[in-house]
């Protein structure tokens, strides 16, 4: 009578040890980029408001009919739900019909860090 012996060729526990490790590192690295990408789609998206706020202060002023005088003002005006506040620098030009706008974008009223910056001119 001849034995054979059958051997069941499966995974080790060392094996299946390792094959968890390597999925569990590359889920995490997964949920890490997961979560950058997430952060920084809602700083783009606060920046482009910011932008467009900037660009409407723009566009009011040069639909305005008063010549702006030269100086800082600061302000605020609210889209998207958001109180933006600016700061709009107006200087002389070597054109006397034409000022140069510079307008700062804030998203806190102490006004520490700017969001954009946008230059323009205002034609008498």
């Amino acid at each position: 009578m001849t034995f054979k012996h059958r051997f069941n060729r499966g995974f080790t526990l060392i094996e299946v040890l390792i094959a968890l490790t390597i999925i569990a590192i590359s889920l995490g690295a997964i949920m890490s980029a997961s979560g950058n990408q997430a952060h920084q789609t809602g700083y783009l998206k606060h920046k482009t408001l910011a932008h467009w706020v900037a660009m409407n202060e723009m566009t009011q002023l040069q639909l305005n009919k008063e010549w702006p005088s030269v100086g800082e003002k600061k302000g605020s005006s609210t889209m998207a739900n958001t109180e933006w506040f600016w700061s709009l620098t107006i200087k002389e030009t070597m054109d006397d019909n034409a000022r140069e706008v510079e307008i700062q974008i804030f998203s806190d009223k102490s006004r520490e860090q700017s969001l954009t910056r946008l230059t323009g001119y205002v034609n008498k």
